[in-house]
């Protein structure tokens, strides 16, 4: 007697010898039945799919839980004109007078015309101190209030990044780079926790709910939290305990340029004490070859396009990186890179293969994240390495990349961009994810672009030659994305035996191949998790959790459709 029965429904199991199929089974948190609706076994429960495609859960392998969107924080999604910047930062600030800093979240480089903003653009908003994040989480932007009170202004240092001075008058301009990695240390993590009210721990917590309330209102089933700082781990541990974790969840650890190794140790033992739990795992150690494309702060092995002279820097120096990850795998460690641009790429596959060489090991599935511009002569290291490229679909949509991207990059080198087809062609592991909150959760957004290479508004594809098909897609959202963290043996197919981590959509998702902006009309219907139902729109069964038109499950932008990706981080 099954628990419960999926019938009359297109089941693609990624099995090698049956592809498809029409019913699931499951008993408890395993898969049971796989095969024909006429053989199925009798069941407590029955569901009814008429017709609904039914996949294997989805593995998202770069999702920022711990960013979400910030209920007292301003959004930036879709402000790109510095008159629309300003005038929701001013009534924001003019509705939450309680409020001591006022912050906003996911502005763009380019809202201001051949310039990035500065302090003097913020000017007359507000008396109070204002704390904006870029979309990438790359960059702060201050107003002048803010470079008093953090006593920039007179020339001193913040831990949580590196405040920009003009070349003339040594005058701080308002922007703050190195964010993202420097806010992470245990000295940038102290300060933002002591200064700015959005990194409290409980307004973290609450974002990590809301995000992973969104994560299975999607059909993500796996998480991989690709940045988590040791001293934030015990939030991951808040809501395992409180049963908060609709999905399960896979901590990155971070760590920081110029820990040394006593911090390794240290990272080995915090994974060794870590207690086993089916939804909650550490392991993988989260690092920084490069930075960005857009501030030219990103690796490159030529000068970029429109700065002469200039190719961005490693996060370490020198090779330093090489001996770091080569002393992480010596550890059993397993290493999740940040490079984008191709010198950073490179650096990044030079460790790995020094790793390998040096200590023997094979097998170890080290990843490389992002994966934005690729030199031709690197593309086959990740299949004879078993690198996994942790690539983001939509960081490719020209409505994103025009501009700022492709100009610094230039358009000799666009054929380097996003490398999809060609690595999945070649043989690697190419595990899709979606970079929330720098991208839309939804990984119907990720599959449209992938298939696409267009942007959501159906604008014409860029570098086309690099689409994937949306079965494909699905299969690096579910098997690659299993098999990137060792994790094939549970997750990503549909078989009797594995884990039942299984998504029913609201449609046949393969019947769209030929137009596949139809993909963004589909949703999530069902999602199980280990056999419980943690999602459910309710149309076959009963309704579950947080949908996506409900506020506190989305957070607060309720249509994930509409956020505005972007790339990094």
């Amino acid at each position: 007697m099954l628990d419960l029965l999926i019938t009359g429904a297109r089941v693609r199991t990624f099995a090698p010898d049956a592809p498809f199929a029409e019913a699931i089974g499951v008993v408890g948190d395993r898969i049971a039945y796989v095969g024909d609706a006429s053989q199925a076994p009798a069941a407590q429960r029955v569901i009814e799919a008429d017709g609904r495609l039914v996949t294997p859960g989805i593995v998202d392998s770069h999702n920022h839980l711990l960013l979400g969107f910030d209920e007292d924080a301003v959004s930036l999604e879709g402000a790109h004109d510095l008159v629309e910047v300003r005038r929701r930062i001013a009534d924001f600030a003019a509705r939450r007078p309680e409020l001591a800093w006022v912050c906003a979240e996911n502005a763009v480089y380019s809202i201001v015309e051949n310039r990035r903003p500065n302090l003097r653009d913020l000017d007359g908003l507000t008396d109070r101190p204002v704390f904006v994040t870029t979309y990438d989480q790359h960059s702060v932007w201050l107003n002048r209030v803010a470079l008093d009170v953090l006593g920039i202004s007179r020339g001193g240092d913040i831990a949580w990044g590196r405040p920009e001075r003009d070349a003339e008058t040594g005058e701080p301009t308002g922007w703050v780079t190195d964010f993202y990695t420097s806010a992470m240390t245990a000295a940038g993590l102290a300060e933002l926790q002591r200064d700015i009210p959005m990194y409290s721990p409980e307004r973290r917590y609450r974002k990590i709910l809301a995000s992973m309330r969104m994560a299975t209102s999607v059909g993500i089933t796996t998480v991989v939290e690709p940045q988590v700082p040791l001293a934030e781990l015990p939030l991951f541990e808040r809501a395992l305990a409180a049963g908060e974790l609709s999905s399960r969840v896979i901590a990155a650890l971070f760590h920081p340029v110029g820990a040394d190794g006593a911090f390794r140790r240290t990272l080995r033992d915090t994974i060794d004490r870590f207690p086993v739990d089916p939804r909650l795992s550490v392991g993988p150690v989260k690092l920084y070859a490069d930075d960005v494309i857009e501030p030219h702060t990103a690796f490159m092995l030529e000068d970029y396009a429109n700065r002469a002279g200039r190719r961005g820097r490693p996060s370490y120096p020198g090779r330093e990186l090489v001996d770091i990850i080569t002393e992480l795998d010596r550890l059993g460690l397993q290493t999740h890179t940040h490079a984008t641009g191709d010198a950073g790429v490179r650096l990044a596959l030079d460790a790995i293969e020094n790793a390998a060489r040096a200590n023997g090991t094979r097998d170890r599935r080290h990843g490389v994240v992002h994966v934005e511009c690729l030199h031709p002569d690197d593309l086959p290291r990740f299949r004879q390495l078993g690198v996994t490229a942790a690539m983001q679909p939509r960081h490719c949509s020209p409505d994103l990349v025009a501009g700022t991207w492709m100009d610094n990059v230039g358009e000799e080198r666009w054929d380097r961009a996003w490398r999809f087809r060609s690595l999945l062609d070649d043989g690697a592991t190419v595990a899709f994810s979606s970079d929330w909150q720098v991208g839309e959760m939804d990984p119907l957004v990720g599959m449209y672009s992938a298939a696409t290479r267009a942007g959501l508004d159906g604008s014409d594809a860029w570098t086309a030659s690099e689409r994937v098909g949306i079965d494909r897609a699905l299969e690096a959202y579910t098997v690659h994305g299993a098999r990137a963290w060792h994790r094939e043996r549970e997750i990503g197919r549909l078989a009797p035996g594995m884990l039942a981590d299984i998504v029913m959509w609201s449609g046949d998702l393969l019947a769209h191949e030929h137009d596949p902006s139809r993909l963004l009309g589909e949703h999530a219907e069902v999602t199980l998790v280990g056999g419980r139902v943690e999602h459910s729109r309710g149309a076959v069964t009963d309704a579950v959790g947080a949908v996506l038109d409900d506020p506190a499950g989305s957070a607060p932008a309720a249509d994930p459709h509409a956020h505005e990706a972007a790339h990094a981080h």
